[in-house]
């Protein structure tokens, strides 16, 4: 069965602006632990900042924009697919927003420099993200070695719907960009592996670390298996976690606890009592 090297990039939030995030992306890019790589998690809105106020407007772009491009320039030289968060603008003038213009946003980029797919934040918590975006209504997946991927952003990943749903359609494999705050620990040593384990499905999360504009950053990225065992976790700081994922282990935990076969036979049961 296909196996998939991946890399979780845990950046750092003192990165002020997109040419500094992706001057430090390049960089990240050389270094030995990205060398063979399939497939780079970034964090949730990676290429402008989390906590930024107005600036997440001012810096958004759509999603074939300038950085788009030249991300996919770097896929092309590394020979990887890099999966980032940003502020997508679907139509109209920044310097004039509308809110159903912005979404906050994630793709993937091949390493052909092409986009494989996506995702346009579903649920939206009180605040900063519902002042500025609108919340997605859709789940995209796509494939990448063999490997179906779906995506879904921090708040998204708390509802076990939005993991069953994607699970049901044969994901392999969850990508979770977040900008979890040291205040939601419960999140990303709970919740993550407890997704990966009631699914059968790997799990890769990516958060930032340290301060951003007053906001401190949890850390604690991880990449968990299909059994609900952690394969790597970081610590507080800017680190990558690397490991190779194989659909075998998809497979065989899934044989072992057959939840989404079961799953499907109880949603008959609800639909004929339903009725």
């Amino acid at each position: 069965m296909s196996s998939l090297e991946v890399v979780v990039a845990q950046s750092p939030a003192k990165l002020e602006g997109p040419e500094s995030r992706f001057e430090w992306l390049a960089q990240s890019l050389s270094l030995d632990v990205m060398q063979g790589v399939d497939l780079l998690l970034l964090p949730e809105l990676f290429l402008t900042g989390y906590n930024i106020g107005k600036n997440v407007v001012a810096w958004s772009e759509r999603r074939d924009g300038y950085y788009a491009k030249q991300i996919a320039g770097l896929c092309e030289k590394h020979d990887i697919a890099i999966h980032y968060g940003y502020s997508e603008r679907d139509s109209g003038n920044p310097n004039e927003p509308k809110e159903a213009d912005f979404y906050n946003s994630a793709h993937c980029i091949s390493r052909n420099g092409e986009r494989l797919g996506g995702h346009r934040k579903l649920l939206l918590p009180p605040g900063f993200e519902g002042d500025h975006f609108s919340g997605g209504n859709s789940f995209e997946t796509f494939t990448l070695n063999g490997f179906k991927i779906g995506t879904l952003i921090c708040y998204d990943a708390e509802f076990p719907e939005n993991f069953r749903h994607l699970a049901l359609q044969g994901v392999d494999l969850m990508l979770v960009p977040t900008a979890l705050s040291s205040s939601w620990g419960v999140v990303a040593h709970n919740v993550i592996p407890t997704r990966a384990f009631e699914n059968g499905v790997f799990v890769c999360y990516a958060n930032q670390s340290g301060n951003e504009h007053g906001l401190e950053y949890l850390g604690a990225s991880c990449i968990v298996g299909p059994d609900g065992t952690e394969l790597q976790r970081a610590g507080v700081g800017s680190e990558f976690l690397r490991a190779t994922l194989t659909q075998a282990q998809v497979t065989t935990a899934q044989q072992r606890l057959p939840y989404l076969q079961d799953m499907r036979l109880l949603s008959e049961v609800i639909v004929k009592k339903t009725d």
